[in-house]
């Protein structure tokens, strides 16, 4: 007798991953076609998820490279979804968080209150200069 390979729906292992919060929005994700598995486009949501097989996908802003480790029987908290994948990612740049700005060209210190006509003038200057 011969052990069958557990098969698991991808659209299933992402939701029990936690990548996406409903089953159904992982099916609309993978129908979309923005998904590569084993850098094969797909676009069908019951394709079999397989351990040893990478997903790459974009999520928001972020290009995720996801390597499948496990299949999980549930969709439990998150400490146990983070032991179904392997996140090889690239690194991302950190925002900028409440109250700071990118470094740019008009940059204002938190709490100096609004420029004054003064200020605006001098900003305007050296715009016209560039």
């Amino acid at each position: 007798m011969t052990e069958a390979t557990p098969v698991l729906r991808l659209d299933k292992w992402l939701w029990f991953a936690r990548f996406y919060k409903t089953r159904a929005n992982a099916t609309r994700a993978i129908a979309s076609g923005r998904f590569r598995l084993d850098g094969e486009v797909m676009s069908k949501p019951h394709r079999a998820a397989l351990p040893g097989q990478v997903l790459t996908f974009i999520q928001g802003e972020r290009v995720r490279v996801v390597k499948i480790i496990a299949l999980g029987t549930r969709r439990g908290p998150a400490s146990e979804a983070i032991t179904l994948y392997e996140d090889m990612s690239p690194p991302v740049a950190p925002r900028p968080g409440k109250g700071e700005t990118a470094p740019g060209f008009e940059s204002r210190d938190s709490g100096a209150g609004r420029p004054t006509k003064r200020d605006r003038r001098a900003t305007e200057q050296l715009k016209d200069t560039f």
